[in-house]
């Protein structure tokens, strides 16, 4: 089964066998990430608790990761977030003022600045990702048509300041990797790289194993060890979707169904250009 904590750390393990090293966001932008990487990137849209149990599974193999937290209520819980901060995650803002202000920047501004101020009150926060808000008719991005987020003590967005033409870009929208066909926002321009052929291999399971069209989780590990992965990636995920509760699990799947389709029709009534 896709999207289990067993899968999730066997992918880790493929990419750290495989020489990929592990980067956060804030270490890319200050210019750490070298040589064959991941910039490994957490969104927490729900359930708070899953992401502290991927942040002690990532501990536990060396990992450190970043992690995107909102404020709202059921999200918003700081003695989770500071225990992630001290496993040495990064600990990030995952901005939605201005669909919260419904397009008035000002008012937008002045929330993005308490909400930043109440995370740093307990966790350092240098850098910051926008919340997709699909089925809003705003951009949280759009914020930065009249501010400059790197006025408040930032160093980074992502979608910004990752230059994608040279970086290829993974995320499980749509409980899937290959689900930009459902994706509202969360959409970048990726590089057409080359295959570095000296760690290709000649297994039969490798032919015809394209990155641009890894649909699960063993279709990602299989890419990494057949050599057909990119040297460098930001890999995004929401921790809600991977669980060993069949419970949550089961719920995710469904729900995940149901909003595929909704993000198909608005992604065909509202083609958004990609980022």
């Amino acid at each position: 089964m896709d999207f289990t904590l067993t899968i999730y750390r066997e992918l880790l393990i493929t990419l750290q066998k495989q020489g990929y090293s592990f980067f956060t966001f804030h270490d890319f932008c200050l210019g750490k990430a070298i040589g064959r990487y991941v910039i490994l990137r957490h969104d927490i849209d729900k359930h708070p608790l899953n992401a502290l149990i991927i942040a002690r599974i990532e501990f536990t193999l060396g990992i450190q990761a970043s992690y995107y937290f909102q404020t709202k209520q059921e999200i918003y819980n700081p003695e989770i977030i500071k225990q992630i901060a001290n496993l040495g995650h990064e600990i990030g803002y995952h901005y939605n003022d201005l669909v919260a202000a419904k397009g008035n920047a000002q008012i937008a501004i002045e929330g993005f600045q308490a909400n930043l101020a109440l995370f740093r009150s307990f966790v350092p926060i240098t850098t910051v990702a926008m919340h997709g808000s699909p089925t809003s008719k705003y951009d949280n991005r759009d914020l930065w048509k009249n501010y400059d987020y790197k006025d408040y003590g930032l160093i980074g967005e992502p979608y910004f300041d990752i230059d994608f033409s040279t970086m290829h870009y993974l995320t499980d929208t749509g409980r899937m990797w290959d689900g930009e066909r459902y994706s509202v926002r969360d959409r970048v321009d990726n590089y057409q790289f080359t295959v570095n052929k000296e760690r290709k291999t000649r297994k039969t399971k490798c032919k015809n194993l394209k990155v641009n069209h890894l649909h699960n989780t063993s279709d990602l590990i299989n890419s990494i060890n057949c050599g057909t992965f990119p040297d460098q990636a930001m890999m995004t995920t929401h921790p809600q979707r991977w669980t060993d509760n069949k419970f949550q699990w089961l719920e995710e799947l469904i729900m995940q169904r149901f909003k595929n389709v909704l993000k198909w029709f608005l992604v065909g009534k509202n083609p958004i250009s990609d980022r």
